[in-house]
């Protein structure tokens, strides 16, 4: 494991490279939690994993306001973790290891890697969304993030719920996104993996996706919530599996 940060405009991504035993050079995945997340939670670590067992190098990077990244959480938006993994996959794509690029990505992660990859079709091989929460801007159009509400049309100047707090900007931002543009435009192959308990993002979210996809199949994972408590085992099966076949189709 090699510890460093990718420069974002001046802000410095707290990062981490995996690496599979005995390999130089092969693909890679680039890893990104959610939203009040970090690297080192229990299911991305199972899925890091996974993919270093499939011969996966993994780029793990915290985003704005995240972790050992640079930013106040408060103070985070849609733009900047955009701004952010642009960079990421521009310094992976830099790195003469690397053979294929693949992104996956958890709740805001999973909603930043749609977006990415609608904007970069061309970069991935395949895309993995988990739990992910590209309902957010449109709820935010109608006056809610995840559960606390507020006036759409009058935002206030910050957000407080009894976790977190954040700008106004944020909702302001996820506002301006239509991630349904984005999800159309990449015509790959994409892993959503899912728990059916999850009550943080409804799994009807990734089921509406999946149908939005044109090359999509959907993981229910029976049992999980939106972490994957308990369940870091079966996503950890379903994304390996789902990257080895890919691997293998690649002739």
């Amino acid at each position: 494991m090699k510890e460093f940060y990718i420069d974002s405009d001046g802000i410095r991504l707290h990062s981490k490279l995996d690496c599979p035993e005995r390999l130089d050079k092969g693909p890679l995945c680039i890893l990104i939690h959610g939203f009040t997340g970090n690297m080192e939670e229990d299911h991305l670590i199972a899925v890091q994993k996974a993919l270093n067992d499939a011969g996966v190098f993994v780029l793990r990077t915290e985003m704005y306001g995240h972790g050992g990244s640079d930013g106040e959480f408060k103070d985070h938006t849609l733009y900047k973790w955009l701004t952010n993994a642009l960079s990421v996959v521009h310094y992976a794509r830099s790195q003469s290891f690397v053979t294929e690029l693949f992104i996956c990505g958890h709740s805001q992660g999973g909603l930043l890697t749609m977006m990415i990859a609608g904007m970069c079709a061309d970069y991935f091989k395949a895309v993995i969304p988990l739990s992910p929460a590209w309902m957010i801007p449109e709820l935010c159009r109608r006056g809610s993030m995840l559960g606390t509400g507020f006036d759409a049309k009058h935002i206030p100047d910050k957000i407080v719920s009894e976790e977190w707090e954040l700008s106004g900007d944020y909702i302001r931002v996820a506002q301006s996104i239509f991630v349904e543009a984005q999800i159309t435009g990449y015509n790959g192959p994409v892993l959503i993996v899912h728990g059916d308990r999850d009550e943080t993002v409804s799994i009807s979210y990734s089921e509406k996706a999946a149908g939005l996809y044109q090359n999509a199949s959907l993981v229910t994972i029976q049992g999980g919530d939106h972490c994957f408590t308990g369940s870091e085992a079966e996503l950890a099966e379903a994304v390996k599996a789902f990257v080895e076949k890919e691997l293998a189709a690649k002739g």
